[in-house]
């Protein structure tokens, strides 16, 4: 199935079937995430950051591979970069349907904390290397091996942390602690969980690719910037599994897996930029791409900035339950949206 041979009609069939699948299947991994974090003892935190967060970002990682083997630079960044800004938002929507209080504020977590450091810090090493000189080494900017090693010690550093943590949040009627439900775990066999979980997974790989293929159709059919499609149409699509992982663990009472969900999802997806540059035969891929995406890391850098910040102060109230933060995240991303929307 190659995108220069897909009319317009079936381009728009398999981009909305391919969202259709993401977005139900998505919602199945939750539950299923629920129980391994109870099952294994990771906890929610790990395992969201880790398992669910990778799973869910399937659909956007093969998406941005598939961009970037057919020399698609910008849909491919876009798309990995424009779905992390996008999950960050879909915080504000969970935050809204908690009504007890600021999510931040409930799902305290120093996991959760270090992940968004950490994924500042892989932003950044991305933005230095599509800034810095035009280095590869077989193809690939040593940049992308950088970002897997801080990745890896960024893991091992929040598993370490939740084991024996320097600090912990002080606890309110409002917390939320991670505590694992025997009950619900009780005569449930692991290997059955981790079969779903891993057909579910391959399903919504598969839908990823679909919505990759679709979305260089739309940049052919449309004229829209390679920016636009993959920050707006294929980044927001792919990244449904976390939108409806978010809210149905918001609704289990999962806050910490909820918010490390989203935060590990983001993580991980960073790593989208690794998997393209491999995928990206003519060069580093960071230096393909033009100010658009490079407008959109920052954006996304912004964006989490402003997550860590309500997770240190956690403000318990604001207006309509939701703190600063994510008042900030919807504004900023809003706004974002719109200066790309004009600049094409």
């Amino acid at each position: 199935m190659r995108p220069e041979h897909l009319s317009l009609p079936l381009t728009l069939l398999l981009f909305g079937g391919g969202t259709l699948v993401i977005a139900l299947v998505g919602s199945r991994l939750t539950r299923l995430a629920d129980w391994l974090a109870d099952l294994t003892g990771l906890g929610e935190a790990v395992f969201g950051a880790v398992l669910l967060g990778a799973m869910t970002s399937l659909p956007g990682s093969i998406a941005s591979i598939t961009a970037a083997a057919a020399g698609r630079a910008e849909l491919a960044v876009s798309n990995g970069v424009g779905g992390i800004a996008a999950q960050t938002a879909f915080l504000v929507l969970a935050d809204l349907t908690y009504r007890r209080a600021n999510l931040e504020h409930a799902a305290a977590s120093v996991t959760n904390m270090i992940n968004g450091a950490l994924l500042v810090a892989l932003l950044a090493l991305a933005l230095l290397a599509a800034t810095g000189p035009p280095v590869t080494v077989l193809g690939v900017h040593p940049a992308s091996l950088l970002i897997l090693a801080v990745y890896a010690f960024g893991l091992r550093l929040a598993a370490q942390t939740r084991d024996a943590p320097g600090w912990l949040p002080v606890r309110t009627t409002d917390t939320r602690e991670d505590k694992p439900d025997a009950a619900a775990v009780g005569g449930v066999r692991p290997w059955r969980v981790w079969a779903a979980f891993a057909l579910s997974a391959a399903v919504v790989g598969v839908a990823g690719w679909v919505v990759g293929v679709s979305g260089i159709g739309l940049v052919r059919h449309t004229g829209l910037s390679e920016t636009l499609v993959g920050t707006l149409l294929t980044a927001v699509a792919t990244s449904l599994p976390e939108l409806v992982t978010t809210l149905a663990a918001v609704r289990q009472g999962a806050l910490t897996l909820a918010v490390g969900g989203i935060i590990g999802g983001n993580t991980f997806d960073v790593l989208f930029l690794v998997f393209s540059d491999v995928a990206y035969r003519e060069g580093s891929i960071y230096h393909a791409i033009g100010p658009q995406p490079l407008f959109v890391i920052a954006l996304t850098i912004l964006l989490t900035a402003f997550l860590l910040l309500g997770l240190i102060r956690r403000e318990r109230r604001g207006v309509a339950n939701i703190g600063f933060e994510s008042a900030a995240v919807l504004v900023f991303y809003l706004a974002g949206m719109l200066v790309l929307v004009t600049w094409s």
